[in-house]
């Protein structure tokens, strides 16, 4: 048998350069919409946001240098980093939580072209049993179990109430569900080998909050301590 690839964090990549792929691929499947075949180095940093150096050393992770005087092959490029984060294959998605949130998550026709099939929408309230979203039919959560292993489940999530998503986290995890994103505004327990990654809306809006607060006092372009231009 064919041993599987080696995943980013096997090949040693820093959590830090695997946090920034999904960016530089978002990037350069813009360009190669537009038909653009090469990008330098410059150009893709400026575009993501990110230095020019930094991004080269990622990208070396993946033991893409590009061409002096060339830079990096688009198309190449895309199929580099899509292999590195497992999105060569299709992996199914259960969301549990039938809300508007949850509604949403299923609406978004984004994944179906990310890698992503969103296999089943699932909910403990009655009334919304049965309703259609995104063509799914909602079911109930007693099915949980029976969804992750007849829809071969890979990622699990969370759009409930706080004080569901422990009691859904642990139903997932033991249906042999070992990637959760959790939308819920909660710190779930996992036990080890379980990955966990948290979406809160209201942390990032607080960010932006202080950054606005900050521009407001007369702070932008000075130093944490306030004595000239960082």
């Amino acid at each position: 048998m064919t041993p599987p690839e080696p995943r980013p964090r096997d090949r040693g990549i820093p959590e830090a350069t695997v946090a920034r792929l999904p960016v530089y691929l978002r990037a350069l499947q813009a360009l190669d919409d537009r038909g653009i075949l090469t990008v330098s180095s410059e150009h893709l940093a400026e575009t993501t946001g990110v230095n020019s150096a930094k991004l080269r050393k990622d990208l070396s992770h993946l033991g893409s240098y590009g061409t002096r005087g060339v830079g990096y092959e688009v198309e190449y490029l895309i199929y580099q980093i899509s292999r590195e984060l497992g999105l060569t294959q299709d992996w199914s998605v259960a969301i549990v939580g039938a809300g508007n949130l949850g509604r949403a998550l299923a609406n978004y026709g984004g994944f179906g072209t990310r890698g992503f099939r969103i296999a089943a929408l699932l909910d403990a309230d009655t009334t919304v049993l049965g309703d259609t979203v995104a063509g799914l039919s909602v079911g109930h959560i007693d099915t949980l179990e029976d969804v992750v292993g007849r829809e071969n489940v890979s990622i699990g999530v969370i759009a409930t109430p706080a004080g569901a998503a422990q009691e859904v986290c642990d139903r997932f995890v033991e249906a042999g569900v070992t990637s959760v994103l959790n939308f819920a505004p909660v710190v779930l327990n996992v036990p080890p080998g379980v990955d966990v990654r948290k979406v809160d809306l209201s942390i990032e809006l607080q960010i932006l909050a202080f950054h606005e607060q900050r521009k407001a006092d007369g702070y932008a372009g000075l130093d944490p301590f306030g004595k000239g231009p960082a």
